[in-house]
């Protein structure tokens, strides 16, 4: 099933209005929602597909995360409003198509840009460690992920965060953390800034 963002267009040159980017939003984040979930049921069932039914099945989903990342970039292109809203999923869906985040429900999270869910989370990664719920290889993958999400949503990590991140960053995330700034930071919003002055002109 392949995914559009409704709405948009020429439009989106010209701005949203307060309720129209709300539904714009609503529409987004429920597009989101689905595909996250047809990546989480991949990842459910990894055990009773054969290896090639997984990854096609996996990729035909990235494919669609991938367009999804596409048309959201068309959308949000020369509108400031947009880009603040609307550029935390576009990050988002790029880590989880370049597989730096490969936990649907951290994607979701930073998607949605709550640091307090995945702060609560990274607190209970460490009691299912500590019961030994998880295995250590998969406690610091999902950790290193969510210290890389809480700091692109602009969050202070304390000094063993950081170093922990330093020392188990994948060389997926690394590039993903090279290549994309935080969602707070300057980059996003001064690329929007001159597609916006380029529209104008």
């Amino acid at each position: 099933m392949r995914l559009a963002i409704q709405g948009g267009g020429e439009n989106s040159m010209s701005g949203y209005g307060k309720e129209e980017t709300a539904k714009l939003r609503s529409n987004v984040e429920d597009q989101l929602a689905r595909l996250l979930q047809q990546l989480q049921d991949c990842e459910d069932l990894k055990d009773d597909l054969d290896e090639d039914e997984y990854e096609s099945t996996k990729q035909d989903t990235l494919n669609q995360l991938r367009e999804f990342e596409q048309s959201l970039q068309k959308m949000i292109a020369g509108d400031i409003t947009l880009v603040n809203d609307l550029g935390g999923m576009r990050l988002a869906i790029q880590g989880a198509v370049s597989q730096a985040f490969r936990t649907p429900e951290v994607i979701k999270m930073f998607a949605n840009k709550q640091p307090a869910q995945l702060r609560l989370r990274l607190e209970q990664k460490k009691e299912d460690l500590k019961l030994k719920r998880i295995t250590q290889e998969s406690y610091m993958a999902q950790v290193v992920e969510i210290l890389t999400a809480l700091k692109k949503l602009g969050e202070e990590l304390n000094a063993e965060e950081e170093e922990f991140l330093k020392k188990n960053m994948s060389q997926q995330l690394a590039q993903f953390e090279a290549a994309s700034s935080d969602i707070s930071g300057s980059s996003i919003l001064s690329t929007a800034a001159g597609q916006v002055r380029a529209a104008k002109n």
